[in-house]
């Protein structure tokens, strides 16, 4: 079988580009889906706070499931013809595009359907990228050091985010008056942060495709890599069921990340709906919770290498439902905000181990493959925790009832992964990457 092309070996302008690609497309969930966009939508598009909850569970469940169709598909295809840059930047042009369209939202329930479909679009956009680019990781770092450049790349993510949300804050909604003439009165200061956004996304995307080293083509044509690519697939998911390790790691993970996935989205309309709190006050909660974050990130990722992914994740996950379980019983705003920055501090380290100790596992030549798989599990449930928050929400007219919902996630996915076996003892942090060597000048890396 004709396999891609290796990468020889990446320079440290190289290693900072991929990290930066982070920097830049956090800006997306952070200032769209979270804590900006999300909160005009729910406050001031939708025609009630509780509606526009469950309208927008309804669009990032969507995005979801379509992300779970797509992704392991994309991800075959392009092991088969080589290049991965290629369909990172076609995707993250798209998620630019999506977010410089939500501009037009107007604060109306007739723009409902279209920040809807734009926002879905970005998103799809958003985590089909995610893919191409989680799975460059495996040729850029020696397995002892994929922790570091995981999680080094995910606080510099955050980092991005928080220097996005600053100045969403500082440089529009906050202005007095507002910069470029904008016009209060129909929100185009919280609008205008959609398309800082898309800049941010398309200028700082640009080092990766420009400097970080990709794999050459095959020489494949898409319709053959597309049939290849679907026939390798089909073989591995054949072959998933006996591959005990990664199978259950992936069950775990597909829990837990829909718990984490619907936190995510739905910080900040809990912060708006249940707290009272106005765009300044979620904007300045979020760059708190980024600093947070990051320096999670950023500090954990020395664990994850040092005791491994597994009890990185599994310390992660053990914080976060007992913090998660405290902000659901808080009244306070002070409350909410000392623990809520605590949640912060743990996001990081269970996102950042997840992707190091799959790519710890996964072969070298099938990483788009098996990150394509990785993103299935983090979507092929994705619709359920928001449907069902947005259903409780409903139901019982309650926000804190719809968030407590995300627990039994971050529970089950624990249970889960405490079973997962893996290769070199429970931490695995010197795991070796399985079906290939790394070059010399790969291993010897820092």
């Amino acid at each position: 079988m004709t396999r891609t092309v290796p990468v020889a070996g990446a320079s440290r302008r190289g290693l900072v580009s991929w990290c930066l690609y982070d920097w830049a497309n956090s800006a997306f969930p952070t200032v769209i889906e979270t804590f900006v966009f999300a909160a005009f939508f729910a406050r001031a598009v939708a025609a009630d706070v509780e509606t526009g909850t469950a309208q927008w569970g309804l669009a990032v469940g969507g995005a979801g499931a379509a992300v779970a169709v797509l992704s392991p598909v994309l991800g075959a295809v392009a092991d088969r013809a080589g290049a991965r840059k290629p369909w990172l930047a076609v995707f993250t042009w798209l998620c630019a595009a999506s977010a410089a369209m939500l501009w037009f939202t107007e604060p109306t329930p007739s723009d409902t359907a279209w920040a809807l479909v734009w926002f879905a679009l970005g998103t799809l956009a958003f985590e089909l990228g995610q893919v191409f680019y989680n799975a460059m990781l495996v040729d850029l770092a020696p397995p002892g050091r994929l922790g570091r450049l995981s999680g080094w790349a995910w606080g510099l993510g955050y980092a991005g985010g928080l220097c996005c949300l600053a100045i969403s804050l500082w440089g529009f909604i906050q202005a007095s008056p507002p910069p470029f003439g904008l016009d209060p009165a129909a929100q185009e200061p919280v609008r205008a942060t959609t398309l800082l956004v898309a800049l941010w996304l398309a200028v700082f995307s640009l080092p990766i495709l420009l400097w970080t080293p990709d794999r050459g083509p095959t020489g494949i044509g898409l319709r053959r890599a597309v049939c290849e690519g679907l026939a390798d697939l089909w073989r591995t998911l054949k072959r998933l069921p006996r591959e005990a390790r990664i199978g259950r790691f992936l069950l775990a993970r597909m829990i837990y990340t829909d718990g984490l996935n619907t936190i995510f989205a739905f910080g900040g309309i809990y912060a708006a709906g249940t707290f009272g709190m106005a765009f300044d006050e979620i904007i300045l909660f979020g760059i708190a919770l980024n600093v947070t974050a990051g320096l999670g990130a950023a500090g954990f990722a020395w664990i994850d290498d040092w005791v491994g992914p597994k009890p990185t994740i599994i310390m992660a996950l053990v914080a976060l439902t007992a913090i998660g379980a405290g902000l659901l019983v808080v009244e306070s705003k002070t409350m909410f905000w000392t623990l809520g920055l605590g949640l912060g501090t743990f996001f990081g380290p269970a996102q950042a181990a997840s992707r190091s100790l799959m790519a710890r596992l996964v072969p070298r030549d099938q990483a788009g493959e098996y990150f394509g798989l990785y993103a299935f599990t983090g979507k092929a449930t994705a619709f359920l925790g928001p449907l069902i928050l947005a259903w409780v929400t409903v139901e019982t007219g309650s926000q804190r009832a719809g968030m407590a919902t995300t627990l039994v996630f971050l529970v089950v996915g624990l249970v889960l992964l405490l079973s997962v076996r893996l290769p070199g003892g429970e931490g695995s942090g010197g795991t070796k990457l399985s079906g290939a060597k790394l070059s010399g000048e790969n291993a010897a890396r820092p």
